[in-house]
C-alpha cells in the first residue's frame, strides 16, 4: 500500500567522499541530515571502474544506522547479493542492462531481505523498467553515464522521471523513484519536480568541506515538494 505524501530523501554517495576519513565523512553528511548512504560497486566489467567490495560497505554500516543503498555496477551481480547483504546493504540496486536475468536476480534481491532496486543507464528507454516495476521496490533513473563521480548532469533524464512517476503513480505502486549522478541543488529541485523521491548526490555534498551544509543546501532546494512513496 502507498503510503501518504513524504518528503523528498537524500542519498549523499561516498563514493565522492575521502575514503580515508569515511567516518568523518558518514558523520557530516548526518548532521546535515542525510537520509540514507549511497555505495557504488564497481567491478571494471560493466563499467570501466572498479571500487570496493562487501567489506567497506561493513565498515560503513559499522559507521551509520542509517540505510545502505548499494548500487551494483556489475556485469553478473547475483553472485554477490548475499555477501553485501550480510555486509549490511538495505537496498541492493541492480542494472536493468546487466548479465544477469532481471526478474530472477530481483527475486533474489528481496529473498535476502534486502530491497530490490533497478538502475536504467542513460541510452535505455525508461519503458523498458516498466514490466518489471512489481518486482522493484526503487526505481533509479541515472543522471550521467554510470562509471565515475563527478560528472555533469544529463537532462534528458527529467523526461524519463516523470514518465516514471506517471507509470508508478497510474499503478499505484510502493516504489521509490531515485535519481543518480549530477544532483546539484537546481537538479535536485527539477527532479523532485518531476517526481524523483530520493536523491543520489555525490560531488555536491563532498566537494567542499561544508558537507553538512551542503546537505541542507539540498534539502533546502527540495522543501515543499512532496510525492507518494512506500
Amino acid at each position: 500500500m502507498v503510503a501518504g505524501p513524504s518528503r523528498v530523501r537524500l542519498a549523499p554517495s561516498l563514493l565522492s567522499a575521502d575514503f580515508a576519513d569515511l567516518a568523518s565523512a558518514v558523520r557530516a553528511a548526518e548532521e546535515g541530515g542525510a537520509d540514507a548512504f549511497h555505495l557504488d560497486v564497481m567491478d571494471g566489467h560493466f563499467v570501466p571502474n572498479i571500487t570496493f567490495g562487501p567489506a567497506l560497505v561493513a565498515a560503513v554500516r559499522r559507521r551509520t544506522r542509517l540505510p545502505l543503498d548499494v548500487h551494483l555496477m556489475v556485469e553478473h551481480p547475483r553472485p554477490f547479493l548475499a555477501a553485501f547483504r550480510a555486509a549490511g546493504a538495505d537496498t541492493l540496486v541492480i542494472h536493468l542492462e546487466c548479465a544477469d536475468p532481471i526478474p530472477e536476480t530481483l527475486a533474489a534481491i528481496r529473498a535476502t531481505g534486502a530491497q530490490s532496486g533497478l538502475a536504467i543507464r542513460p541510452e535505455s528507454p525508461i519503458s523498458a523498467s516498466f514490466g518489471l516495476l512489481p518486482q522493484v521496490d526503487e526505481l533509479m533513473v541515472m543522471g550521467v553515464r554510470p562509471g565515475f563521480g563527478g560528472q555533469s548532469f544529463l537532462p534528458e533524464a527529467l523526461p524519463k522521471l516523470a514518465a516514471s512517476r506517471a507509470e508508478i503513480d497510474h499503478r499505484a505502486l510502493p516504489i521509490e523513484l531515485a535519481l543518480d549522478g549530477g544532483v546539484t541543488p537546481e537538479v535536485a529541485r527539477s527532479a523532485a519536480e518531476h517526481g524523483a523521491t530520493f536523491l543520489v548526490c555525490g560531488k555536491s555534498v563532498y566537494g567542499t568541506p561544508d558537507v553538512a551544509g551542503n546537505v541542507r543546501a539540498l534539502r533546502d532546494a527540495t522543501a515543499g515538494i512532496l510525492h507518494a512513496v512506500r
